[in-house]
């Protein structure tokens, strides 16, 4: 798949869009939203019609709560007013046996998951000051 890659990390003004200003979050243990805020990658295919994000999360605070009784990775869970966006393609990296950062890849296969995906990024950048960078 062949596309531009869109970083999400530097803060920027954010241009104004007609989003509900409900809360946006990322989690990877159900019920327990992550506050590191991570790189994220887009890339989107030729025609537009299927695309991906790649999030790069540089040490989360999951890694303090395994063993905490919280509950285990079991995913990265996108939460917001729409409902919630998943995905199982998650990784940790490891640094001298140490977790460093953990990678999470989002699937869109269509034009209506792209633009829910979008959605979901508005709201979640509006919330942390984010914006895009080329």
């Amino acid at each position: 798949m062949a596309g531009r890659q869109v970083s999400a990390r530097v803060p920027m003004p954010i241009r104004s869009r007609q989003v509900a200003a409900n809360a946006a979050s990322m989690q990877f243990i159900e019920g327990v939203d992550e506050p590191c805020t991570p790189e994220v990658k887009l890339m989107k295919s030729r025609t537009g019609g299927s695309g991906s994000a790649t999030f790069v999360f540089q040490e989360p605070s999951v890694f303090q709560a395994s063993g905490t009784g919280m509950g285990e990775i079991t995913g990265l869970f996108l939460v917001d007013d729409e409902g919630t966006l998943s995905t199982t393609d998650v990784k940790a990296k490891f640094l001298n046996g140490k977790p460093q950062a953990i990678e999470a890849k989002y699937n869109m296969r269509t034009q209506f998951e792209w633009d829910r995906f979008i959605r979901f990024m508005d709201r979640y950048s509006e919330e942390k000051g984010l914006g895009f960078e080329n």
